[in-house]
């Protein structure tokens, strides 16, 4: 599928360029540190070869990097060791909910990873509604790990976020919409850390 970015994600995306930090000098740190940008939490079977993938895709074209488990790992590499230091180093994460979404314990684990480890989260509502998404008790997670899960999803069901449907909408059109989000949020965070490295030295 072709897509067309909009004048104002490229602005935005050449926006995030200029105020990129420079590499760290420390090679050693460079090299066990994942890069992301931006983690991409989603339901596979859901929307992998569709929202998921595309932004994620859409998202590579600009520069950024965004985590994307098919796209970000190989055969062999275990999911703990790669997905959860991209959760914590990641500077923004994206939920994409769908209507198997809370089926996944996996994906439930990473969202409430994301949350406990303060990041910025844009939540996209795909073919469902934030009222109908639940945690749901299936006998193989403990009152803790449950009570866990519903607490992320009902921060990031109360977080201002996207709203897509995959049947009747505008795939460029929400493509474009979504990629000016991660980009402009991105942006703002990268602002805000300059800002506060710069207080630090004062």
């Amino acid at each position: 599928m072709l897509l067309t970015c909009s004048s104002a994600v490229k602005n935005l995306s050449r926006k995030l360029v200029r105020v990129q930090p420079p590499p760290t000098p420390n090679k050693a740190t460079a090299m066990t540190r994942p890069v992301c940008d931006v983690f991409i939490n989603h339901r596979g079977i859901d929307t992998k070869r569709t929202i998921a993938g595309l932004l994620h895709d859409h998202l590579f074209r600009l520069g950024l990097r965004p985590f994307l488990d098919s796209r970000s790992m190989k055969p062999g590499d275990r999911l703990s060791g790669k997905i959860n230091p991209a959760i914590r180093n990641c500077k923004l994460g994206v939920a994409i909910f769908s209507p198997n979404y809370c089926d996944s314990r996996f994906c439930l684990q990473e969202l409430a990873l994301l949350m406990e480890n303060k990041k910025r989260v844009i939540p996209i509502f795909c073919d469902v509604k934030p009222s109908q998404l639940q945690v749901m008790d299936y006998g193989i997670c403990s009152a803790e790990q449950l009570e866990r899960f519903n607490r992320a999803l009902e921060e990031a069901k109360h977080t201002v976020g996207l709203a897509f449907d995959t049947d009747k909408g505008d795939w460029s059109g929400f493509l474009n919409s979504a990629t000016e989000a991660v980009i402009g949020n991105l942006v703002e965070l990268q602002a805000q850390n300059s800002t506060h490295i710069l207080r630090g030295r004062e």
